[in-house]
C-alpha cells in the first residue's frame, strides 16, 4: 500500500480558519470562541497554535485511542445497525464541560501523542483489517481538528467507506460545509436547553449548537441522531426535558432518534449521584408524548433499560431492531419497511 506523505512541517499544518491581527496575534475563526491568540500561545482547544503570526493545527496527522466498536456504541441506532466502526480520538476540545467523561483526552495531552503521525491510508487500512464500515471521529471534540478530519473523511469516501462524528456541534457557519462535506452521519451532544446551563457547565453557548443542528437536518443529507446526558439537579427537570424534546420534534424532526444517557460522576462533578433510571424513563415518556418517534436510554444496564434499546415501528408498535447492550441482535426490516404494517423506518440500513 502506498502511504501518501502528510502535508506538515515541524509545527503541524497551517490552519484554514483564521485571520491575522496586529502584533503577530491571530484570531481563530473555526468556532464561536473566536480565540485571539498571541504569538507562541495556543487557543482554548489547545491544538491550534500561533507560531510567528501563523496559526497551525498541531494535531494534524495525529490520532489516539484506536478501537473497533459496534456502531451502536457511538451511539447510532438507525445507521447501519449491526456494523462495526473504527473509532479514534483527535485530541482537544472547544468546550470545558465540568462533567466530561473523556477529560483525559480533552484536557490532558500525553506527550507520546505528538510523536506519532498517521497518513490517512494508515488509519483506513486498520479499519479495513478490522472489517469496519468506516471511521468514527469520537472521544474528544473532532471539530477542533477540522482540517485533518476533512482529509480523513475525503479519503474514506474515495475508498467507499463511511465517516461518522460524535460532536458538540460548536462550530462557525464558514467552517461547516468543508468539515461536514464527506461526513455520512453525526450524533450531536445536545447537553441541555438553556444558555445558563451551557455557560455555567460547558463554558460555551447554546445557540451555535442549535444553528448547527438545524443546518444539518434541513440543509444536508447527513444522518443525524442526538444524545442528551441527563445530570441530576442540572438538566433533569420535567420542564427542561419537555423544552428540549419539543424543540427537536418541531424545529428539527420527530423522526430524529434521541438518546437519553445516564450521568456517572466524573472530572469536576464527582459530588453528584448517577442518574436514577426513573429519571431516564421520565425523559423517554416526555419525549414520546411530545411526538418523537424513536427515543432510547443509554449508559444504564438495568433490565428495564433493555426495552428502551429496541427500535419500534412508530405506526404499529412492532419491534423492528432488537438489541442487547451495544449489539444489534436482529434487524427485522424488509427493505427499510416494517414487516407488519409496511411503514418506512427512517435511517440507513444494510
Amino acid at each position: 500500500m502506498i502511504i501518501p506523505k502528510l502535508d506538515t512541517d515541524v509545527y503541524g499544518k497551517v490552519a484554514q480558519y483564521w485571520r491575522p491581527l496586529h502584533n503577530n496575534r491571530v484570531q481563530c475563526t473555526l468556532c464561536p470562541r473566536l480565540c485571539n491568540i498571541p504569538d507562541g500561545a495556543r487557543g482554548f482547544c489547545y491544538v491550534r497554535e500561533n507560531i510567528n503570526g501563523t496559526l497551525y493545527l498541531t494535531s494534524y496527522g495525529h490520532a489516539i485511542g484506536f478501537n473497533c466498536d459496534p456502531i451502536e456504541k457511538k451511539p447510532f441506532y438507525h445507521f447501519y445497525p449491526g456494523s462495526k466502526i473504527y473509532s479514534f480520538g483527535l485530541i482537544g476540545c472547544n468546550m470545558a464541560c465540568m462533567f466530561c467523561q473523556n477529560w483525559h483526552l480533552t484536557k490532558y495531552f500525553p506527550p507520546v501523542y505528538e510523536k506519532r503521525t498517521y497518513a490517512p491510508q494508515d488509519i483506513l487500512y486498520r479499519a479495513v483489517k478490522n472489517d469496519c464500515i468506516g471511521l468514527a471521529f469520537t472521544y474528544n471534540e473532532p471539530i477542533t481538528s477540522a482540517e485533518w478530519l476533512a482529509v480523513l473523511a475525503h479519503e474514506a469516501k474515495e475508498q467507499g467507506m463511511k465517516s461518522v462524528m460524535v460532536s458538540n456541534g460548536y462550530i462557525n457557519p464558514e467552517a461547516r460545509e468543508t468539515l461536514f462535506k464527506n461526513i455520512d452521519a453525526v450524533n450531536i451532544d445536545l447537553k441541555g436547553f438553556n444558555d445558563f446551563f451551557y455557560q455555567r457547565l460547558t463554558h460555551s453557548h447554546l445557540q451555535p449548537v442549535l444553528d448547527t443542528l438545524e443546518w444539518l437536518v434541513h440543509e444536508t443529507n447527513i444522518w443525524v441522531e442526538i444524545t442528551n446526558l441527563i445530570i441530576p439537579s442540572k438538566n433533569d427537570s420535567a420542564a427542561a426535558i419537555a423544552q428540549l424534546t419539543e424543540y427537536v420534534a418541531t424545529r428539527l424532526s420527530p423522526l430524529i432518534p434521541i438518546h437519553f444517557n445516564a450521568f456517572h460522576p466524573d472530572f469536576k462533578m464527582m459530588d453528584l449521584p448517577k442518574t436514577p433510571f426513573e429519571t431516564l424513563e421520565k425523559a423517554r415518556d416526555i419525549a414520546l408524548k411530545n411526538g418523537l418517534n424513536h427515543v432510547y436510554i443509554g449508559n444504564a444496564l438495568s433490565d428495564e433499560s433493555a426495552l428502551a434499546k429496541q427500535t419500534y415501528c412508530a405506526t404499529c408498535g412492532e419491534v423492528l431492531i432488537r438489541r442487547s447492550q451495544f449489539d444489534t441482535v436482529d434487524v427485522l426490516l424488509k427493505d427499510g419497511h416494517c414487516p407488519n404494517c409496511g411503514a418506512v423506518l427512517n435511517g440507513l440500513f444494510n
